[in-house]
């Protein structure tokens, strides 16, 4: 591919900056670019946009646009995907890269259903150029086989899992291009109204920023399980995950849920308790640094990737594990 159309990143925020997802979808267009001669562009969405684009710069674009409306502060379906519309437009992306978030996966098909010949992946795990087009690897089967695709003609738009590539560096003596993009929204803004929003964070921590994550299963039995998880999250400072089971079963938020159909995380260590390891539970968790697997079923398939493991009942282990934590705590202080 000589490409003519740019790799445009949906960028997004996070702690004043840009998120870590936006950080590793710079690096992998990044090294997309390499291989096609593309030029990396980046839009951020707000009211005022102009916030984090010396931050994209640094991290790899070669045009950051600040789309700006004052419907775009936070995410509205109908808002966004005209938006990103209309801007595509203007760039006319070869390949458009959106973090497999909840809003990314619901922007990322509605994008390529009103872009000329478009296509999407969802829930990718690898992006690479290879024989002339785009490949898209992603989990299927429950996340026990992966599927590459590749499409014909036409814009690919993409959603990318977390942890599946390096984040880009920042050198702070690139330069770059800003460009101010206003898109007409009336209509969008009438036809819905947001009449509430529910934060993602639990406690102040992000599941996909998090280094330290317990997270608990159907082995937990109950939503008191979550109790006791959540006081070794707070002696670890730590976030809180599940297996997709107890949120289906209403023992905690779904907004802890962890896998294939919930967030893909990679901390450094990600002790998993009661969870049996399904396939598509390990595609949200298994790019781990190090996984510490708690169960008391010896036969349970989470031990094929868990670096240690504990047979035994998590009611046991937790109180002693907490304990000990807060005696070493103790003794460093």
């Amino acid at each position: 591919m000589s490409a003519a159309g740019a790799i445009l990143v949906i960028a997004a925020a996070a702690g004043g900056g840009p998120s870590r997802l936006t950080c590793e979808l710079l690096g992998l267009a990044q090294r997309l670019k390499a291989d096609t001669g593309a030029i990396v562009a980046a839009a951020f969405f707000a009211d005022r946009a102009d916030a984090i684009a010396d931050d994209l710069i640094a991290l790899g674009a070669d045009h950051v646009y600040c789309v700006e409306h004052a419907a775009l502060e936070h995410y509205h379906s109908e808002a966004w995907v005209s938006a990103a519309a209309q801007l595509c437009g203007k760039v006319e992306p070869a390949l458009v890269l959106i973090g497999h978030t909840s809003s990314g996966a619901d922007l990322a098909p509605r994008l390529a259903f009103r872009l000329d010949e478009g296509s999407v992946a969802t829930g990718c795990v690898e992006l690479s150029w290879r024989s002339g087009s785009f490949q898209f690897t992603r989990s299927c089967y429950g996340g026990n086989v992966h599927e590459t695709l590749s499409f014909a003609r036409g814009a690919a738009v993409a959603t990318v899992r977390a942890g599946c590539g390096e984040a880009a560096m920042r050198d702070e003596g690139r330069r770059g291009r800003v460009d101010h993009f206003n898109p007409t929204l009336d209509d969008e803004v009438r036809r819905v109204r947001v009449v509430e929003r529910r934060p993602e964070t639990i406690d102040g921590i992000r599941l996909e920023d998090a280094e330290v994550i317990v997270a608990g299963g159907r082995g937990l039995n109950g939503p008191e399980g979550f109790s006791r998880l959540q006081e070794l999250a707070g002696v670890l400072g730590a976030a809180v995950g599940a297996s997709r089971v107890p949120c289906d079963l209403g023992w905690c938020p779904r907004a802890w849920q962890i896998g294939l159909t919930g967030r893909t995380v990679q901390p450094h260590l990600y002790i998993a308790i009661g969870i049996s390891g399904a396939g598509h539970h390990m595609a949200g968790c298994g790019n781990a640094k190090t996984i510490v697997a708690v169960n008391t079923d010896p036969d349970a398939a989470i031990y094929k990737d868990a670096r240690f493991g504990i047979v035994g009942d998590y009611q046991q282990f937790v109180p002693a594990f907490v304990a000990e934590v807060r005696k070493l705590k103790a003794e460093h202080k």
